[in-house]
């Protein structure tokens, strides 16, 4: 249920799908050139153009190289950018690239479609020598040379092979295939299975679901600096139960049954498993870090060779252990446990960072009440001997570091991401790892997203500002920038407009922050009806200075004012303010977002009370039913795709905020928006993909039951195997097109 990445949310019509994650801009704009439409929202490419796809620095920090495709697609071509000089060349060309990596929306299975987009899954990878790429053909691995422009297919079994890796040597690719990780010399030869299990409940080093939507992991399998070993993470999804996805167009309908861990039932059990690179004889060490069969192993890595590193999570989430363990004895020790009673680790913003040249790591934390790096520091050569030391606080502040973007070892400098000085941008920042010397690399007003060289000394910078259109850049460190892409001008070719950046007091004091889009031609006297846009969870901010969102215009070109505010329990403020909501779903974020619309009201009064509407996807569409079944202040409403009882959901995501449920029944029980059926006010439009693997067609269907039973009336759309982001331009099209006309029935 978590909200996609900002930086993949850059495109008005991502941004849209997950209920306006970006807020429009300020700027007003000149006269429009171009109708501004539905369908143009949503056709490929969007509204400003398809911008570069896959980028990825090579090993030696020489080159950004990037996917360029046209909108829609049917040509594409993998560029790069000369680091020292700006200079931008064609690495291998369209022709070679339509098999070597082929564009992901022609993938024809929508789940598939999903993952390689929704958790950006690389389509090549570079060699650690810089003049080689190993491409990920929907399954088949090809070797590619750019000298001389050959590639040669390393992979031909029937069943398809992922997560492409080289040893840091270079002379070995491994990957992973059926559940199991092998391993083949780069130049050839016969591969090596290091695992052999047969059974479909067991994984060695590849990704089940719950651990890649809700804990970002992108790999279960590291190599050791010195090429010879591999730790991997096992899973046992043997007790983990199935959800059926029914494929329902067919004659004979078809079943995809997905392993997936609801509220309380039983989490893959796991462990780590060390096995050697060079002799395939299917012998694996284990190491079992804990008893407790319910933690979670959401990273782990390499200290340095022989030594692994590894974090173990509780399942409450508010306690984590990081483990030093020697690889080749399994013995191990935790050296350092991060603890946050009434709270949640929230390890993902700023991940541990491993320090190559000296025996010290970075590490986020909010025990100050803000996320904040620290550096701590242990004994290279027996890291094992003692817990590791708190060296200093590096940052300081009312602000939230929101991840570690690089590091230059060489400078003693730290990059990050941080919100500093206004929660609704985002910017780079740089630190010494002496604790001085706090500086801000990006100054434009807007979102900086960066992604640095693994020298630290330039860095691929995607910004998204409330006046101009998205641009992505290559800079170095100190220096100057050169260009990679620059969007269309959506802002001036089809008058995008600026809203209102406004702020409010929740009845605790806490500053709340929204936004309001008034229509252009709106008359003083006039009385305006009003849409709530809402997301209102803990995966979701909605007001942010970035890039516009075409649908609010649309709405407002239709007479309409659109609201937003984050209420207490989103992201991007203190710890205070995010946990809020623990153990309790709906009840403080509707109070804030009430609060909030009677200060609007106040500041607004040709806004019309008793035409007011709310509408949202995912959470948004959860709080939308909550806010229909717990206020009459809401005369139509919109829920896409909403989870509708919380025991509904995944383990790992809702017991981070709400507990588990053998210790909290009657919190699950409040937040359960089916039992408040009978209370529904206002004119309802439900829908939902019945492929949703993430939050299930079920929640729709028991809101359903429960309406019925009701004697509620309510409007009903259904996308047959639509995953959770309904994708597709016929599919968007026609969902935007009812809310639309939902809103105009309702609302006149």
């Amino acid at each position: 249920m978590k909200k996609q990445t900002l930086l993949s949310a850059l495109s008005s019509s991502v941004a849209i799908v997950v209920s306006a994650v970006l807020s429009p801009l300020w700027a007003q704009s000149s006269a429009p050139v171009k109708p501004l439409t539905i369908e143009a929202i949503f056709a490929p490419g969007g509204l400003s153009g398809r911008g570069p796809e896959n980028i990825e620095w090579s090993p030696d920090g020489t080159k950004l190289s990037f996917v360029q495709r046209d909108d829609a697609g049917e040509h594409g071509e993998l560029w790069y950018v000369d680091a020292a000089t700006g200079e931008k060349k064609v690495l291998v060309s369209a022709a070679k690239l339509a098999s070597l990596a082929p564009d992901t929306n022609k993938v024809k299975d929508e789940r598939e479609r999903e993952r390689l987009t929704r958790y950006h899954v690389a389509a090549y990878l570079w060699a650690p020598d810089s003049k080689h790429l190993i491409f990920d053909s929907q399954g088949q691995l090809w070797l590619f040379d750019p000298a001389t422009g050959t590639a040669v297919q390393f992979t031909s079994a029937p069943d398809p092979s992922g997560d492409p890796k080289f040893s840091p040597d270079g002379s070995h690719l491994s990957y992973v295939r059926k559940h199991n990780l092998y391993v083949r010399p780069a130049s050839g030869g016969d591969e090596k299975p290091l695992t052999k299990d047969t059974a479909e409940n067991l994984f060695n080093g590849d990704i089940d679901w719950v651990y890649a939507e809700e804990l970002s992991v992108r790999s279960n399998y590291f190599w050791s600096p010195d090429s010879k070993q591999i730790v991997f993470l096992h899973m046992d999804e043997t007790k983990v139960p199935t959800y059926p996805l029914v494929n329902l167009i067919p004659t004979h309908p078809m079943v995809d049954n997905e392993k997936y861990t609801k509220v309380g039932d039983p989490n893959p059990v796991v462990k780590l498993g060390v096995v050697e690179a060079d002799k395939g004889n299917g012998r694996v060490r284990w190491i079992s870090l804990t008893n407790d069969a319910e933690s979670y192993i959401p990273r782990f890595g390499w200290v340095r060779d022989g030594v692994i590193w590894a974090e173990v999570l509780n399942r409450n989430e508010d306690k984590m252990d990081l483990y030093f363990v020697d690889a080749k004895s399994g013995k191990s020790r935790i050296v350092l446990t991060e603890t946050t009673p009434g709270a949640w680790i929230d390890f993902e913003h700023a991940e541990v960072r491993f320090l190559k040249s000296s025996g010290a790591f970075l590490w986020p934390s909010w025990r100050d009440g803000n996320t904040h790096l620290y550096l701590y520091s242990f004994d290279k050569q027996n890291p094992l001997a003692a817990d590791a030391k708190l060296e200093r606080q590096l940052t300081h502040g009312d602000f939230k570091v929101l991840g570690i973007d690089g590091v230059d070892e060489a400078a003693g400098t730290v990059f990050f991401n941080s919100n500093q000085g206004d929660p609704r941008q985002r910017h780079i920042f740089s630190a010494k790892l002496d604790g001085s010397g706090l500086q801000q690399l990006t100054h434009d007003e807007g979102l900086n997203f960066a992604t640095f060289s693994d020298d630290g000394k330039h860095y691929e910078l995607t910004f998204a500002g409330p006046t101009t259109a998205p641009r992505t850049s290559l800079c170095a460190v100190g220096g100057a920038c050169s260009s990679v892409w620059q969007a269309r001008d959506e802002i001036a070719e089809y008058g995008l407009r600026a809203p209102k950046f406004l702020e409010f007091k929740a009845e605790d004091g806490t500053t709340l922050y929204g936004r309001l889009l008034l229509p252009a031609d709106a008359q003083a006297s006039a009385k305006i009806p009003l849409i709530v846009d809402i997301y209102g969870g803990p995966g979701g901010q909605m007001v942010l200075k970035g890039a516009p969102n075409a649908f609010d215009e649309i709405l407002a070109r239709k007479g309409f004012a659109i609201f937003a505010v984050d209420n207490r329990g989103t992201p991007g403020r203190d710890r205070k303010f995010a946990t809020a909501i623990r153990h309790e779903f709906g009840a403080v974020e509707l109070k804030d977002q009430l609060t909030a619309l009677d200060q609007l009201s106040a500041q607004y009064p040709q806004l019309d009370k008793d035409r007011t509407a709310i509408w949202g996807w995912s959470n948004g569409g959860s709080m939308t039913l909550y806010a229909m079944t717990h206020s009459d202040r809401f005369r139509a409403g919109v829920a896409v795709a909403p989870v509708t009882n919380q025991i509904n959901y995944d383990s790992i995501y809702t017991e981070r905020y709400m507990g588990q449920l053998k210790d909290d029944p009657a919190g699950y029980a409040e937040s359960d928006v089916t039992k408040s059926a009978a209370n529904l006010h206002g004119a309802l439009m439900l829908a939902h993909g019945t492929g949703d693997d993430n939050v299930h067609f079920q929640n729709s269907m028991q809101m359903i039951d429960a309406l019925i039973k009701a004697g509620k009336q309510f409007r009903l759309m259904i996308y047959p195997n639509k995953t959770h982001s309904i994708a597709g331009s016929d599919a968007r099209d026609q969902l935007f097109h009812m809310i639309e006309e939902h809103f105009e029935r309702e609302l006149r």
